[in-house]
């Protein structure tokens, strides 16, 4: 149980770990200037954001549950009920975990929870897909020129074996889209860097579907694998500049090929034409996305 909260400190007294003075009083200082009445109208908003702060600051540590509901609802002059909307803002976002009979926790940081909440809002707001084509084109020709200088034999080796496998399925006529995720993958991991490799993962989880979407189109496979090698042989000459253009390339490819797609989609020809336009009638029509392919080839 959370006791009395004193001098501004909202560790628990129970299991309080002793810290030097300086950095005691520098704890009390920064956590009564964030444990104060709030007045802005936004109530739940604000004490999230303050928590939080506090969560990053070390002041409510992961091992320890969070003050009372009551007691931080007095020191912020604030009802319960909006604890509790703050709580469950922090909870969706990662920040808080609910453990049953112990209490409210915060949560370990880590490289998933840093890129999670971009990664749920991207999920459900399609009409940043556009805005997601433009990250890669910053973010990506980045990472080729990054892993240029980083990358090692054995990950050579299995990009070029990742080629291989797209290369049989491209003759065979199969989906190739867990090599095209994996070879992004390989290219992340070859940087040595942590949060890149995070972030590339939170890209290849949101870009299943547009994948999905391209990889049916006519010659898109074969275009995707030439990308792809161009990229790898500027990687073998150790070569930065030319694997940020070969990646570069490649994603341009893939945006015209998305926009030929959305151009074709039924929601933009009933946008064209004034009126609905059904599924079966596009699907009758097959050509129309080869035909869109075909500028691109």
């Amino acid at each position: 149980m959370v006791e009395p909260v004193g001098g501004g400190s909202l560790t628990s007294a129970r299991r309080r770990v002793k810290r030097p003075a300086a950095t005691r009083r520098a704890v009390r200082g920064a956590a009564s200037s964030l444990i104060a009445p709030i007045k802005k109208t936004r109530v739940a908003e604000e004490i999230a954001a303050r928590i939080r702060l506090l969560i990053l600051d070390g002041t409510f540590p992961p091992d320890q549950p969070l003050p009372a509901e009551r007691m931080l609802a007095e020191r912020f002059g604030v009802s319960r009920g909006s604890i509790r909307d703050a709580f469950r803002t922090l909870e969706t976002i990662g920040l808080l975990v609910t453990r049953h009979g112990q209490g409210t926790f915060p949560r370990e940081l880590d490289l998933e929870r840093l890129v999670a909440p971009l990664a749920s809002v991207l999920s459900y707001r399609h009409d940043l897909q556009d805005e997601l084509m433009d990250v890669r084109r910053m973010f990506e020709p980045a990472v080729a020129r990054v892993a240029a200088a980083r990358v090692t034999e054995a990950d050579l080796a299995e990009l070029d074996r990742i080629l291989d496998v797209q290369r049989k399925k491209l003759t065979t006529g199969r989906s190739a889209i867990a090599e095209d995720t994996a070879f992004h993958e390989i290219l992340a991991r070859a940087t040595r860097n942590r949060v890149v490799i995070q972030i590339m993962a939170t890209l290849n989880d949101l870009l299943v579907e547009s994948r999905k979407l391209t990889l049916r189109q006519k010659g898109r496979p074969g275009r995707s694998l030439l990308g792809h090698e161009a990229v790898v042989e500027a990687l073998r000459r150790r070569d930065p500049d030319a694997a940020a253009d070969a990646m570069r390339e490649h994603i341009n490819q893939i945006a015209d090929l998305l926009e030929q797609t959305s151009a074709a989609s039924p929601a933009s020809a009933e946008a064209t034409a004034g009126k609905p336009a059904s599924a079966e009638a596009t699907a009758g029509k097959p050509g129309l996305a080869e035909a869109a392919a075909g500028k691109h080839g």
